[in-house]
């Protein structure tokens, strides 16, 4: 797959494939939707989505580092409305009764903050598209996803490895294109062009198709149990352990990124020595928040977990 072109037939059925299961494992009709297969990254997004679309005013629910860096993006192209936000919070909550009154170019949120542990478990009504950056929780859960007009996810979370990013976007979206769009961040031409307008990432994107065979064969309804199993055993745990408490409200945790922290009074360096000698990797939260992240994606096995729980309750045991 490294060393034919991607112009040859066998690429081309590769990702001809890929971008139809992907509609298909989302329900979307694939006359009204298309695929794409992009580089660049949510990063790349922030802006693409706010130079297509961002006419006049857009509406940004701000739950976290991603959605605050995708308003800063799109201030670029027009005026931006934070309709909601959990910021005073320090982002550990989801906000809630969002009336969105008036019409905007779009509607943006983040389905999932990676950094807080939060997500949302319900979502907007309006009348306005709705674009949602799903790069870390895209297909862990059944979701109606006829409700987005765009949802965009870099692939290194449950897709597959950096360097792809998908975007699944309703083709009747394109008539709000009220300006000139250079080439390569056109969401027409990427579709006009079957996306290949340039170069696609080709291993990414054959690593994704296997693991969209896979999400298929085992179906959202039993990939997204699995994860609640995975998600309650590490939450359960968090809530009943003395030494721990978490992070994000209790309503609004998140299904793919547990956020804890260590109470007051215990001793970090020993649950870290214990997280090491239990071969425990990437416990650590991210700096800005701290304390501790479990981020338990489609592929980490529950014995992962087990593995996690039990190192927490034997911490507790030598305190």
């Amino acid at each position: 797959i490294l060393e034919i072109s991607h112009r040859s037939k066998d690429f081309v059925d590769v990702l001809e494939e890929a971008r139809s299961l992907a509609l298909e494992i989302a329900s979307l009709d694939k006359n009204e939707y298309s695929c794409l297969f992009l580089q660049g990254g949510a990063s790349m997004q922030f802006l693409m989505t706010a130079y297509n679309f961002l006419n006049e005013n857009a509406g940004y629910i701000n739950t976290g580092s991603w959605s605050t860096k995708a308003i800063k993006e799109a201030k670029l192209f027009g005026n931006v409305t934070e309709i909601a936000s959990s910021s005073d919070k320090n982002f550990n909550y989801i906000p809630k009764e969002i009336n969105i009154n008036d019409t905007y170019d779009y509607i943006h949120i983040t389905s999932n903050n990676t950094i807080f542990g939060t997500q949302f478990n319900t979502f907007p009504n309006t009348n306005s598209p709705l674009i949602v950056d799903m790069s870390s929780d895209i297909f862990s859960r059944e979701i109606d996803y006829s409700q987005f007009d765009l949802i965009y996810a870099g692939a290194q979370k449950n897709l597959g490895p950096a360097g792809a990013t998908m975007v699944l976007i309703k083709n009747s979206l394109l008539e709000k294109v009220k300006r000139d769009v250079p080439s390569m961040l056109s969401y027409k031409i990427h579709i006009d062009k079957d996306s290949s307008f340039n170069t696609p990432p080709v291993f990414p994107i054959y690593c994704i198709l296997l693991n969209l065979r896979l999400i298929k064969q085992e179906g959202l309804d039993n990939i997204s149990e699995k994860n609640k199993i995975k998600a309650n055993l590490i939450y359960d745990e968090i809530d009943r352990n003395k030494c721990f408490s978490g992070f994000s409200e209790v309503s609004d945790r998140s299904q793919m990124n547990a956020t804890f922290n260590m109470n007051e009074g215990f001793d970090m360096e020993l649950f870290n020595k214990i997280c090491s000698n239990n071969n425990i990797s990437g416990i650590n939260g991210h700096r800005s928040v701290g304390g501790y992240r479990a981020s338990i994606y489609n592929a980490l096995p529950i014995e992962s977990l087990n593995v996690l729980v039990d190192s927490m309750k034997e911490f507790e045991l030598n305190q």
